[in-house]
């Protein structure tokens, strides 16, 4: 007999109490006192009122593709492999966001421009601490480090270093490798989806999201990712998209692949039920991926000024209407996991503001 974890249980009996909004950190590091000040700025401005809407999953999209621009392969062969978590997509944008992959960021490139320069800090530390900030908006967060000294000078970076949705699950796997990452790490990554939406894949359905819960961190992408597709998000089939289980959720082709790899579908699975694995996992990724071509001996450490996020665990389900015969399970190693199955029948998802 499998049983459900406790958090469930809790969760079905009502007990699972609501958070308030996250609560801004204060520092006693005179080095990290300029931060607060951008915080604010930032909640207030780029974060409409420190929510966790698009300008967040955005804020965590420009991290990863500044971040990703870096290759052991080619530093080994003699050649640039790239900076890293640098912010050469700020300083050389102008070159940068013409990568495919790197397309609709530059909403938010030009404002964390100007906050840069407002407060006198590196484009490289204030992308980093966009992604945190904005995350600790989400609720179920994990509150990410936030390392502050990064060097305001860089190159540009080689092309096709950032993976992209209609990539393979090999290509994809292979240029996480050259970056230093696992096929685990890749999946904990992932769970940026988790509080995401496609802008640019299919434009008749811009802002659709990858889960039915968009704005909170929980686990129902990696559970819903699994399910069956059965139709478009929109009147026609878009850029790497694969069919939806849900009205109005994305599934891109990359996601619905690697849940599905045999290298990636067991870890896939074990987060489908383990809130906190999934925060812990994707903390920890972020922390290596945040700090990617610098020494962290030469930073400072300014976690205390990242808000302290509402990290209640959200209980994962099967969306109203689904049952455990419509995941496509992938993971030999252990069944899928009991989850209760949400009341009714699962609504059209709408799109978030883009």
């Amino acid at each position: 007999m499998r049983l459900l974890p406790s958090f469930v249980l809790v969760a079905m009996l009502g007990l699972v109490a609501s958070t308030p909004a996250p609560q801004g950190g204060s520092t006693g590091n005179p080095a990290c006192s300029v931060w607060l000040d951008v915080r604010d700025d930032m909640q207030s401005g780029l974060f409409n009122g420190a929510k966790c809407e698009n300008g967040v999953h955005k804020a965590l999209r420009l991290a990863f593709h500044d971040s990703i621009g870096f290759s052991q392969s080619l530093t080994a062969s003699g050649q640039f492999g790239g900076g890293g978590s640098d912010g050469s997509i700020i300083e050389h944008s102008a070159i940068e966001l013409t990568f495919g992959p790197n397309g609709h960021l530059e909403g938010i490139v030009e404002p964390l421009r100007a906050l840069a320069i407002k407060h006198g800090v590196s484009f490289a530390d204030i992308i980093q601490f966009a992604a945190a900030v904005g995350v600790a908006n989400c609720r179920g967060a994990p509150r990410l480090e936030f390392m502050a000294g990064r060097s305001n000078s860089s190159q540009v970076s080689p092309p096709r270093l950032v993976p992209g949705p209609g990539n393979s699950v090999d290509q994809i796997l292979s240029r996480m490798a050259d970056a230093g990452f696992s096929a685990d790490e890749t999946v904990d990554l992932l769970a940026s989806h988790s509080i995401a939406a496609q802008e640019g894949l299919n434009a008749a359905v811009a802002g659709s999201p990858f889960d039915s819960t968009p704005d909170v961190f929980d686990t129902q992408f990696y559970v819903e990712t699994l399910l069956k597709g059965i139709l478009n998000t929109g009147p026609t089939t878009g850029f790497a998209e694969k069919l939806s289980p849900l009205p109005g959720e994305f599934r891109m082709q990359s996601d619905f692949a690697i849940a599905r790899d045999p290298r990636t579908a067991c870890r896939w699975q074990a987060l489908t039920n383990d809130p906190v694995l999934m925060s812990q996992a994707f903390r920890a990724a972020m922390v290596r991926l945040s700090t990617l071509g610098n020494d962290r001996s030469t930073l400072q450490d300014c976690s205390d000024v990242i808000p302290i996020p509402n990290s209640n665990p959200t209980p994962p389900t099967l969306p109203g209407g689904k049952t455990e015969a419509d995941i496509e399970a992938s993971c030999p190693d252990t069944p899928f996991p009991v989850l209760p199955i949400a009341p009714g029948i699962a609504p059209s998802i709408p799109p978030v503001a883009v």
